[in-house]
Order: C-alpha cells, then structure tokens, then sequence
C-alpha cells in the first residue's frame, strides 16, 4: 500500500474536486482519493507506486494541472 500527495491547481468548486477525483481513481492499482479544494492537495492511496506521468495524465483529462 502507498500513499502519495500531489498539488493540483486550477479547482475552483465540488465539480473540479469530483472530476479529479473520477479520472485519478480510474488509474489502476488506485484505492482511494481524497481532494481538499481549499489546499489543492489530493492524496492518493493505491496498491503500490504510480507513475507521476499517469497522475499527471488523468488530471490533465479532468482539465487541471499537476503542480511540480
């Protein structure tokens, strides 16, 4: 099991946290996810690590940006 926090920037409302929520959770071996809007962090829990790529990728399908 890992947990990894990332920062997303770009949420603005419930609809932005359930869209990233809903692409990040499709990506395989993720457990759960947990966004705060307020912040921008979003952390993730899955079944072993995830590519920074792939995370990247599903917030960028939500129509936000993966903060470095």
């Amino acid at each position: 099991m890992a947990t990894t926090t990332y920062t997303v920037t770009g949420m603005t409302c419930g609809h932005c946290v359930s869209s990233v929520k809903q692409e990040i959770g499709k990506i395989d071996g993720v457990t759960s996810v947990d966004v705060d809007l307020a912040s921008g962090l979003v952390r993730v829990d899955s079944e072993g690590e995830l590519a920074d790529t792939e995370v990247a990728a599903a917030v960028d399908e939500a129509g936000y940006v993966l903060s470095a």
